[in-house]
């Protein structure tokens, strides 16, 4: 029964539970790799141990004899598999992208470690596996290049330029002039990458772990030959992704084309080696910044030039200039990028990218500006406050990023701080503090959705976006809630299907902002079909009334001017009709990439204030305090917002202490390729967390002025952390990860 106008309070900015909680706790939610079907094969990649060359020969003999093994697949016998018409159009739920463009066993050059060279496809996994081992392949191999010192191979691209930034920093009484450098992080989710493929004769079946199923049927659509119709991507839930799972890899081309050959269902799941290897990663960067300032602080040139490493096919760009045309004031900027290419595989997305490794690098030369000039680094900040966005010239939507600062000053406690390095102890430790700022852009992806009243008192709401585990199934269940006047637990959220109305990829941080806006389109529309069936049902008491006279409130369909509750519940209506649902198809048009002239800047904002302890006497660094304070419009759902930045925090401190794939330069292979090696943050690496979110609704974004949180609670902590460090200890650290040797230095 729906809620009474008394019983019913907004649910909107509410703490609220994830409605798909009892699911995962229970271990009902199916993840890609956990269906099964009857017949099913498993398929394992056999990958190159070269990382550059060729192969002379591949001898499948031995593995094909072995038992149980169906097919050993390579260049000559998979078939067909099509390159993809890249179409990277955002004003389309579907862009069609994929990182990794040339299609799998496509020819026999290497290119880098671990390019898969055959597939496996047994009746046991254990089977493929073997068999896999038993593939011999004989390569001519060359030198790899994986040098880690980064120069453009071509002249750089000017991504954004104003005034004369090279002329303004040479007359600069204050200069700043440094290089930083991030290495190459891979993601590592839970969650391996999956795939299990059904081929029924005419059409594919995927269950994918994968960030955007419309993007992915349309990708695999292309590379598979088949119409887009005859393909259904399938991910209800996702083990996380962090970005490495936005666009198909080519493990997926492989499942499939295994199962329309062999006419059996076939799993793979890529190894947590592979994962190093095949998938994707975070590449490593090499940015110069030059700041030219006057005595007091104000900013008066910028140059930001970066490089990052690249495949030997693919030109994937970081985009570390992202943030720096519109951070701060500054009326001389000059931003560049550049490719350098190196024998390794095809880089991607990963949480935060572009701004998180380019706020590193500006918000570490601000914090290296603010001790030359012996300013503090939140008064710096402050004082090159903008007006307007100086890159696009135009207003911000919403910009609250003084507001960050100044509340994450009190609630730190930052009047307490000594700028003198190593000067402030506590139980015998030497403590640093560290601040900067963060942003993240604010935009929509088109989206479709529909919602169902139903005649047992629910609803229903469908859109073909995923949950990735940070909380979509309960945003959209609040959402319906809130505007149909249905208690959360009476709201049934369908996602993950390319079979419902499509919706965006789980990337940007843009998916909330953008399902939100279809989900109230829609729900208004089921509302009203509701209203038109009320007066069109004999039995009804509003039969033959015109609907404009009708409202619909807390569930309940009544006159206008009327108590809702002297009308009647929708379900009650629905069944007087013999109706099964009154539905409703809402939409949403994007603002990221189209090719109209925006009205305002968008993007949230933030803080980061960190505190570090040092024991020199054992070598012991340790964070110990992090305060963040976010601007990111209106929070739908306060519980779930918090752990995203917590857990975005904690993933920056991996990035600043932990993270670096190293690859061995004889073989190119990523050599520390297991999460033995491969050092993430864990719970013992966990301080304090505050976070702290700013209440300013961005209503030229959406109706409920809510922005996305996924990804900027991560930017700007590397940097906040280094300059704790510098603190402490008088060291400054421009290469991540920050090291114990060079403390010692």
């Amino acid at each position: 029964m729906p809620a009474t106008q008394d019983a019913l309070i907004s649910v909107i900015g509410k703490a609220t539970p994830r409605v798909d909680g009892a699911l995962k706790v229970s271990g009902q939610a199916k993840y890609a790799s956990d269906h099964h079907f009857p017949g099913m094969l498993y398929a394992v990649p056999v990958g190159s141990t070269i990382a550059s060359g060729q192969i002379e020969k591949l001898d499948a003999s031995a593995a094909e004899k072995m038992p149980g093994v169906r097919a050993v697949y390579h260049r000559q016998n998979i078939g067909k598999l099509f390159r993809v018409a890249m179409n990277p159009d955002f004003s389309s739920p579907a862009p069609g992208i994929i990182d990794e463009q040339r299609p799998p066993l496509e020819d026999d050059v290497i290119r880098y470690y671990g390019q898969y060279v055959a597939l496996v496809v047994a009746d046991t996994f254990e089977q493929a596996k073997a068999a896999a081992d038993a593939v011999k392949v004989s390569y001519a191999p060359k030198d790899p290049n994986v040098d880690s010192a980064l120069a453009a191979e071509k002249q750089p691209e000017v991504e954004s330029q104003r005034g004369e930034a090279e002329k303004a920093f040479a007359e600069a009484p204050i200069k700043i002039d440094q290089t930083y450098v991030t290495p190459v992080e891979t993601h590592n989710p839970i969650e391996l990458h999956a795939t299990v493929a059904l081929w029924d004769g005419t059409s594919f079946t995927l269950y994918e772990s994968t960030q955007a199923v419309v993007n992915h049927q349309v990708v695999m659509a292309q590379m598979l030959g088949l119409p887009k119709e005859n393909v259904r991507v399938i991910s209800r839930f996702l083990g996380s992704g962090f970005g490495g799972k936005l666009w198909p890899w080519t493990h997926c081309a492989l499942a499939a084309a295994a199962a329309r050959n062999l006419q059996r269902p076939v799993k793979l799941v890529v190894s947590r080696r592979m994962m190093f290897q095949t998938v994707g990663h975070r590449p490593r960067t090499q940015q110069r910044v030059r700041l030219g300032a006057t005595a007091d602080g104000k900013l008066t040139s910028l140059q930001h030039d970066y490089v990052n490493h690249t495949s030997i096919l693919d030109d994937y760009k970081e985009n570390c200039g992202e943030a720096t045309a519109f951070q701060y004031s500054v009326p001389n900027l000059r931003v560049t990028a550049g490719l350098a290419r190196r024998n390794v595989g095809t880089p991607t997305s990963m949480r935060g990218p572009g701004a998180v490794p380019g706020l590193f690098a500006t918000e570490s030369a601000m914090d290296e500006l603010a001790v030359g000039l012996k300013m503090d680094p939140v008064e710096l900040r402050l004082l090159n406050e903008p007006k307007i966005d100086e890159g696009l010239k135009l207003p911000f939507s919403s910009r609250h990023l003084k507001e960050c600062f100044t509340t994450g000053m009190e609630k730190f406690g930052w009047s307490k701080r000594n700028p003198e390095p190593g000067s402030m102890k506590r139980d015998g430790l030497t403590l640093g503090w560290g601040m900067a700022g963060c942003s993240w852009i604010a935009a929509r992806f088109p989206c479709q959705a529909r919602v169902d009243f139903c005649d047992d008192g629910t609803a229903r709401v469908c859109c073909g976006t995923q949950d990735i585990g940070t909380g979509t199934y309960t945003i959209l269940a609040q959402v319906a809630s809130e505007k149909a006047g249905i208690p959360v637990d009476k709201v049934e959220v369908v996602l993950g299907d390319t079979s419902l109305p499509p919706g965006p990829i789980s990337g940007g941080s843009m998916v909330t902002a953008s399902v939100v806006p279809a989900v109230i389109d829609a729900t208004g529309k089921a509302i009203k079909a509701l209203l038109g069936m009320a007066t069109r049902i004999p039995a009804s008491k509003f039969a033959g009334q015109k609907p404009d006279t009708l409202a619909f409130d807390n569930g309940w369909v009544h006159a206008k001017g009327e108590k809702a509750e002297g009308g009647v519940t929708f379900d009650a209506l629905l069944k007087q009709g013999n109706f099964k649902a009154a539905s409703g198809n809402g939409s949403s048009k994007g603002t990221f990439g189209t090719p109209e002239k925006p009205k305002f800047s968008m993007h949230s904002f933030g803080a980061q204030f960190v505190e570090v302890t040092w024991q020199p006497e054992i070598a012991r660094l340790r964070v110990s305090r992090v305060v963040t304070v976010i601007d990111a419009g209106r929070i739908i759902n306060p519980l779930a917002g918090r752990n995203q930045i917590e857990g975005a925090v904690v993933m920056g401190i991996g990035m600043a202490l932990f993270e670096e794939t190293a690859y061995d330069p004889r073989s190119g292979a990523p050599i520390n390729s297991s999460l033995a090696d491969y050092i993430v943050s864990t719970n013992a690496d966990v301080p304090a967390l505050e976070v702290h979110f700013l209440d300013y609704p961005d209503l030229e974004l959406n109706e409920l002025g809510a922005r996305g949180i996924g990804e900027i609670g991560l930017a700007g902590v590397a940097a906040a952390l280094t300059s704790a460090v510098h603190h402490a200890t008088g060291i400054r650290i421009r290469e991540l990860p920050v090291r114990i040797e060079k403390l010692l230095a």
